[in-house]
């Protein structure tokens, strides 16, 4: 025993590099899992059983409230001051539909530790106050006698968003339909109708129940000290006693037949006729336990067998249909006791329901009676094994995606290794594979299993107005039941929560909180390794840096060379290439082929202004990756796509516009504020305004209309792909960029040689494009009980110079003045403010926010602000310590190699970046103040962009003098 804890059990995990350990502790019962490797990343989370018993948001207004203040740290929210403070790589908090998470990570120890810290008397020992609730749940707001009664909450705005996005709806509802009888059938996240129904007793007594050591189960993972785990944590969970905690998951006892559900979601105040292709289905799976590990990750090979390329056969047969504009469903579910499976189609007419229903059954059918196609079975185990050896988590630290997938069994009482340690069920399913293994797994789990739900959505233009008139009854009728005593004190709570919103931390309270110093930090910037070079006119550009034996391969293409009247086929031309097939194989051997041959191959596109030029870079890049032994055929595939795809394929292309159309307006209301952003720095350079082309408002305009172009006239888009291919496939504007060891380099330098010399040449020179800038004010309306609104400028047309005191400024501005004006007391989801160092533009953007107006006047006020502060050493240090965390973001060797690459076509220099720390570093509160003269600028000069509903737009053109002019976007 050591610490308290004893070893369970130990198991070598070669495929991670991972030692891991599963321990109990003895006084509590909580169990803790410790992975020992070299990941200098390194991760802490507790996590707790939490199911909800209505849909009151009770387990999501609880991992709000536990991190506004705790015993130890009695500030308002110490999870802000984190933020501001720490060099963290994840700092989160998630609730999920029955476990609650709270992981955080970072690269230094001392750092970490400050973080579990501050996190273990979070969860342990929360103030949770009924004045915590309001703020982050629900209340009663009234200002005076006069007003009407109207609630307010960080959640209950944050679901109105949600309830606003047919997509989230259809996720929501296509999982309660198969859970009616459990804890499962109810929304974790909560609705907005229910969530009011939330009592302080209830919210208190949860924490009670469920946040606890006996119901804790405790993740390590990185280079940090094994012992040291122990020992911390037997120092928070030794002050309890052991207790019974009911942390069993309900399990759904499976129906006897098939259902069909039918909900409505707001469409907007517009007509809907019957052909009207608005509706959206999926049809959904209970399937097995997640504890079965090897059919949990059979399950998941199969989802990406049917669905997961345009060469899988569900998929494809959805699309070719013509019933619909795009995929539906989240594909496997294995984050609940039970996995499920969902897929289905968005952009239908409601009349189709059934003949979709009856093609997805049918063609599932047919794949088990004829077998699924052996070169689909090796490229599904490929890219399933590739990613799963590589474990390439993006940003997102691996570590923490590990510890996710040990509690898809650990928290059933099952083994947490079992579902990391993949080599031997991946080898067990390999063997069988071509034995009608998945065509088994059809016929049981989908085909034969009467436990299936058909939930359609269909749009409804009066549904926003009718939910309002139901919740200003409620409302109302609540007033009108309230002597004149009770309406007193809801004024008086309103006054007194607005009070505490308002009121600081002291300072004794922030001293309270553990930090790091700046003597903790390095003062030299990251170098990431870098050689450019040309060849067969092409420039090379090679990142020498560990890869674990994978090349990381990005082709990229000058835009720049294109007619501006090709900008708006960027996206389509580069999905074509993947997607469409060529002469010599139609467009499921070409994704079966590489699927079978490489880790992937993806396309992205960049645009960012060179400040040191003044022009924009545009590049399109194909990137792919593979093992040193896949190269050549890596090679060989991109050879053929570039000089041999089939852009005559008027059919197959029109399904990737109605795809990317289906896409862009699923993606208005969750992502609204990025619509925004990208809308408004639009206004400002050539960069943003091609991005917004290819990307924005103008290229959801664009697609609407090609719909009818591919329709009526073919050759004019047939054209325009030849003419880009012709035009952008040129050795000449051509650039490779490479990361990989330099052992492995000097054989796949030879090999991208070859290629390079194969490639066309000829004469190409800059197109000059000519954008034509919105010059007013917009509202962009959309179906939502949300705002999402932005207010910018130029900076550097103000006459400001980049200074790296912007950085520490800004994650200032992020978790204090925006953060509390905007999110706490506002009660939108989030506030923020960006700036590009590149172009000079300065932006603030809210999300799901339930104000418009109110939001604009929080910014015009943030210049004097920052000119009113009084800055405190202390607050000082700790807003550079978390904007040097954040320029030293953990980053894998592919996103290494990606960013060199970008930092190399702005012309940004070691020396550059290392000036800008240096600044940062050298931070004062005079930077503050001056830089609040700057922001006057934007709240004199500003342009504004809102996306939201054109209710609010109206209202606020009403009380700002036509503020806004109204683009009808949804």
């Amino acid at each position: 025993m050591a610490h308290g804890f004893e070893l369970v059990r130990e198991q070598r995990i070669p495929e991670l590099n991972t030692n891991a350990r599963l321990y109990r502790h003895n006084k509590t019962g909580a169990q803790l899992l410790s992975m020992e490797n070299d990941d200098t990343n390194k991760c802490f989370g507790i996590n707790f059983f939490t199911p909800p018993t209505s849909s009151n948001g009770i387990a999501h207004i609880m991992e709000h409230s536990v991190l506004c203040g705790s015993r130890k740290y009695p500030l308002k929210e110490p999870f802000v001051e984190l933020i501001k403070s720490s060099v963290n790589t994840f700092l989160n908090a998630i609730t999920f539909a029955d476990k609650t998470c709270y992981p955080v990570a970072s690269q230094n120890v001392q750092d970490l530790y400050n973080l579990i810290d501050v996190y273990m008397d979070a969860v342990l020992y929360p103030r949770i106050t009924p004045q915590t609730l309001e703020q982050e749940g629900w209340h009663y707001e009234l200002e005076s006698e006069a007003d009407p009664l109207i609630f307010k909450g960080v959640v209950f705005n944050e679901m109105k968003g949600n309830y606003s996005s047919p997509d989230s709806m259809l996720s929501t509802y296509s999982q309660v339909s198969l859970f009616p009888d459990t804890h499962y059938g109810v929304d974790a996240g909560g609705d907005p109708k229910v969530i009011p129904d939330l009592t302080y007793a209830e919210f208190k007594a949860f924490h009670e129940t469920y946040y606890h050591p006996s119901n804790a189960l405790i993740f390590f993972y990185g280079d940090d000290d094994a012992d040291k785990r122990l020992q911390l944590m037997d120092g928070y969970l030794s002050e309890f006693e052991a207790r019974p905690v009911s942390a069993i998951a309900e399990r759904q006892a499976h129906f006897d037949a098939p259902k069909h559900l039918t909900y409505s979601y707001d469409a907007g105040a517009e007509d809907h006729g019957d052909d009207a292709k608005k509706s959206l289905i999926t049809l959904n799976w209970l399937l097995t336990e997640t504890t079965d590990t090897q059919t949990n990750l059979g399950l998941q090979i199969l989802a990406y067998l049917l669905t997961g390329t345009p060469a899988s056969p569900l998929r494809k047969a959805l699309l070719d249909s013509e019933l619909g504009e795009s995929l539906a469903g989240g594909g496997v579910d294995d984050q609940l006791r039970q996995m499920t499976f969902s897929t289905g189609l968005k952009g239908i007419a409601t009349e189709d329901a059934d003949r979709v229903e009856k093609l997805i059954l049918d063609t599932l059918a047919q794949l088990a009676d004829r077998g699924i196609e052996a070169d689909m079975i090796e490229a599904a185990l490929n890219t399933v094994e590739f990613r799963l050896r590589e474990n390439n988590t993006g940003r997102f630290p691996r570590g923490l995606s590990l510890m996710l997938n040990t509690l898809t069994t650990w928290l059933y009482q099952g083994d947490p290794i079992a579902p990391i340690a993949f080599e031997a069920p991946l080898s067990a399913i390999k063997a069988e594979a071509n034995q009608q293994y998945f065509e088994k797994l059809i016929r049981t789990y989908l085909l034969d299993n009467p436990h299936r739900t058909t939930v359609l959505l269909t749009p409804d233009a009066t549904l926003r107005q009718r939910e309002e008139q139901a919740e200003r009854a409620r409302l109302d009728q609540v007033g009108g039941g309230l002597t004149h005593e009770e309406r007193l004190q809801i004024i008086h709570e309103t006054e007194a929560l607005k009070r505490a919103q308002e009121t600081p931390d002291s300072p004794e309270a922030l001293a309270t909180l553990p930090t790091l110093t700046l003597a903790d930090l390095d003062k030299k910037d990251q170098i990431i390794p870098i050689a450019v070079h040309t060849a067969h006119d092409s420039r090379v550009v090679y990142h020498d840096l560990f890869t674990n034996g994978i090349v990381y391969f990005d082709l990229g293409f000058d835009l720049h060379t294109l007619p501006q009247r090709y900008l708006p086929f960027v996206e389509l031309f580069s999905r074509a290439l993947l997607e469409i097939g060529t002469h010599s194989e139609d467009s499921v051997k070409l994704s079966q082929r590489i699927g079978r041959k490489t880790g992937g191959i993806t396309t992205s596109v960049f645009n960012a202004l060179n400040p040191k030029t003044g022009q924009a870079e545009s590049w399109l890049f194909l990137r792919s990756k593979g093992t040193v032994a896949q190269v050549d055929d890596l090679l060989a595939i991109l050879q053929d796509i570039l000089n041999d795809v089939r852009f005559d394929d008027q059919a197959f292309f029109k399904q990737i516009v109605l795809q990317e159309k289906a896409d862009a307006e699923s993606g208005l209301i969750p992502s609204g504020h990025q619509v925004a952003n990208r809308r408004l720095r639009a206004r400002f350079n050539e960069a943003d305004w091609a991005n917004e082309q290819m990307s924005g408002v103008n290229y959801l305009f664009f697609l609407r209309e090609l719909v009818e172009t591919v329709d009526n006239a073919w050759s004019t888009v047939h054209e325009a792909l030849e003419a880009m291919r012709q035009t952008l496939l040129n050795r000449k504007t051509m650039l490779a960029n490479v990361t990989l060891d330099a052992a492995n380099w000097k054989t796949v330098e030879r090999q991208l040689d070859g290629f390079l010399a194969a490639q066309p040449i000829s004469e190409a020179g800059r197109t000059e494009w000519q954008p034509e800038y919105v010059t007013v004010n917009e509202g962009l309306t959309i179906p939502a009980q949300v705002n999402y609104v932005a207010k910018g400028a130029n900076l550097y047309a103000a006459d400001y110079h980049m200074h790296g005191s912007q950085m520490v400024i800004l994650n200032y501005l992020r978790t204090t003045w925006l953060w509390e004006k905007v999110r706490v007391q506002g009660g939108a989801y989030g506030g923020f403010a960006t700036f590009s160092k590149n172009s000079g533009v300065f932006a603030y953007l809210s999300y799901r926010d339930p104000n418009l107006a109110a939001t604009l006047d929080i910014y015009d006020a943030t210049g004097r602000f920052l000119r009113d502060l009084q800055l405190s050493e202390s607050e000082l240090t700790r807003s550079i310590i978390g904007t040097i965390g954040q320029i030293d973001n953990y980053l894998l060797p592919d996103a290494k190699g990606y960013v060199s690459l970008t930092n190399y076509l702005l012309g940004e220099t070691d020396a550059d970046r290392q000036k800008i720390r240096d600044e940062v570093l050298a931070t004062t509160a005079e930077h503050f103040k001056a830089f609040g003269e700057v922001l006057d600028q934007v709240a004199a000069r500003g342009v504004v962009t809102v996306v939201g509903s054109a209710d609010d737009i109206t209202a606020a053109n009403a009380s700002h003098a036509d503020l806004l002019q109204l683009v009808k976007v949804l």
